[in-house]
């Protein structure tokens, strides 16, 4: 018997991999597939997803790859038996920040495909740049320090963005690229972020901009619902900011997440089969995605462990400073949701498994780093909870928060007296308790920056202190019992920690929910509504370790203020990333 039941797809473009899923009205995953960008794409000579350049702190990513991801994740559904004429509706998920420079000609070309050819084929010559600025990029230094001035500082930009400048910022960048790529910048005619870019290929036409992901721009006023002027003339270089305005498709920015851009491109319809009606919803960034993924309460906080670190939560309350982000909720206006962001999460974890023994089964990577990490005292103490803490910041990139170089920094921190020493060899004990110390490192980081923010349970734990109800994980570190157990060591968690079962295509899923609330919902319904009454917790969450542990979190708290010590001793005489 054919099955005509209604499917919805959610794309995730991120640095190293496009994923697929497909699910129904009952929000079951059907299928799933990706496509790896450094195993399957053919003809670019990328590491990890990327190109580099490391005199000028610049990465990036050939669209031309994107554009060949996306025909051959849509031929492996195929491949599994999707009957494309089921798909009711599409949405997306991007990596956030990253810009996409088109021409008119490609513009042109995008409305005009030719269903017997590839995406890569008619579209390679689409944009006057042909590569898209990763997040990981540092190239924007001067550009940030503008931006910070530009309305005063740092925090007053925070005020009015969310965020302060950061590297990966689409602002700096538009800067960057218009001053150092003058006759590329005249010659575009449209500016995508990378959840745009997206669905454009989908829609056939350019896509406005997400109400959540155009606030990773510093360019978007978010109390006012529209574009700064001021950050539009100096991004412009002129006060007659109406050219950029054209490429970044004016003010027509949705404020609903949900609203239809139009229905499939042809060319999909042609090669693939889909239904002509195939309703194209709006992409959104990947961290505003994973926060879709499912539907959180107040005070549930998602960290994201993918190859950057995250850390989310829902909120109705703008709280901006310059050591988070604050941006629109992706379905839900009156919600904002706050993020922390790191640029070295999963490939510094990798550094130090690289760095280990190997472990002895080599279907299990992680394995030997697991024990080490696991089985290695908290903070490399001994017993007495007032002796030295081993603390240290593992970066093998160029870091946003501290804004700081390349490196390894490792210290010994007094709680008692508040001392800081450099560790050596003789002190601290390479690579073994580098294990356990990168994965505190990285929560401690969090726990420091979100203290604020966290607030203590009501009713009969009200008694415990400021954190969050529960902690979710996702991505791809989420499947890692050290990482669980210590997550919930340090940032607590009074109803433990989790994993979402689906946890390392987070933000495809996030997507494709999007999809079906923005097809099925009836006026007046909210996500939160629609999700949660198909959202069944038990199919799709399972507790992995302890959360709150009063003795842990307690010796952990001394800990966040020698993270606090590490990173401004660090900072010291540290010049800024050029």
């Amino acid at each position: 018997m054919t099955d005509t039941r209604p499917l919805y797809l959610g794309f995730d473009l991120s640095t190293q991999q496009l994923k697929g899923l497909a699910v129904t009205s009952d929000l079951k995953a059907e299928y799933e597939v990706k496509f790896d960008f450094d195993a399957d794409a053919k003809g670019f000579n990328i590491q990890k997803g990327v190109l580099t350049n490391d005199a000028e702190h610049e990465v990036f990513a050939p669209l031309a790859m994107w554009l060949q991801a996306i025909d051959v994740v849509l031929q492996r559904f195929k491949d599994d038996g999707m009957d494309f004429s089921r798909v009711r509706g599409i949405s997306g998920a991007g990596m956030q920040h990253g810009s996409v420079y088109w021409t008119e000609q490609g513009e042109q070309a995008l409305a005009s495909l030719n269903g017997s050819m590839s995406l890569e084929e008619q579209l390679s010559d689409a944009f006057s740049h042909p590569y898209s600025p990763n997040w990981q990029d540092a190239s924007t230094q001067s550009q940030c320090d503008a931006f910070d001035a530009q309305l005063g500082d740092e925090k007053r930009l925070a005020d009015v963005t969310g965020s302060k400048a950061h590297h990966r910022f689409t602002g700096p960048q538009i800067l960057r690229f218009r001053t150092k790529y003058p006759e590329k910048y005249q010659n575009t005619s449209r500016i995508s972020l990378v959840s745009s870019f997206l669905a454009s290929v989908f829609l056939g036409r350019i896509a406005p901009f997400d109400i959540s992901d155009v606030c990773g721009m510093n360019l978007w006023d978010i109390k006012a619902g529209a574009w700064n002027e001021e950050l539009l003339s100096l991004t412009a270089g002129s006060s007659n900011t109406s050219d950029l305005k054209r490429k970044l498709g004016a003010d027509h920015v949705p404020v609903d997440g949900g609203h239809t851009l139009g229905c499939v491109n042809p060319y999909f319809v042609q090669r693939y089969g889909f239904d002509r009606s195939a309703a194209i919803i709006p992409s959104t960034g990947d961290n505003p995605s994973t926060i879709l993924a499912l539907p959180l309460r107040p005070s549930d906080a998602i960290v994201s462990l993918g190859t950057s670190t995250t850390f989310l939560m829902s909120t109705p309350h703008y709280k901006p400073n310059p050591a988070v982000h604050f941006m629109n909720h992706p379905t839900t206006a009156g919600l904002y949701m706050f993020m922390l962001c790191y640029k070295n999460g999963g490939l510094a974890r990798e550094q130090v498994r690289d760095s280990l023994p190997t472990s002895p089964d080599s279907s299990k990577p992680w394995q030997k780093f697991d024990e080490i990490a696991t089985s290695a005292p908290a903070l490399g103490q001994s017993s007495d909870s007032a002796s030295t803490m081993k603390i240290g910041l593992f970066f093998p990139r160029p870091e946003i928060v501290p804004n700081v170089r390349a490196g390894t920094w490792r210290f010994l921190y007094k709680p008692k007296v508040g001392e800081l020493a450099a560790a050596d060899d003789t002190t601290w004990h390479q690579p073994e308790e580098d294990a356990r110390a990168i994965i505190e490192s990285q929560f401690l980081s969090l726990r420091l920056r979100s203290k604020d923010l966290v607030e203590s349970p009501n009713g009969s734990d009200a008694h415990l202190p400021p954190q969050p109800r529960r902690v979710y994980l996702v991505g791809g570190g989420s499947r890692n019992a050290a990482i669980a157990k210590i997550a919930g060591e340090v940032l607590g968690g009074w109803e433990g920690v989790y994993r979402v079962d689906v946890g390392e295509n987070a933000c495809a899923l996030g997507a494709a929910y999007k999809a079906v609330w923005a097809v099925e919902r009836v006026p007046g319904q909210s996500f939160e509504d629609l999700i949660g009454e198909r959202w069944k917790e038990d199919e799709f969450v399972e507790k992995v370790a302890e959360g709150y542990q009063r003795e842990m979190f307690e010796k952990y708290g001394p800990a966040v203020e020698g993270l606090a010590l590490v990173e401004k001793e660090v900072l010291k005489g540290e010049k800024k990333n050029q």
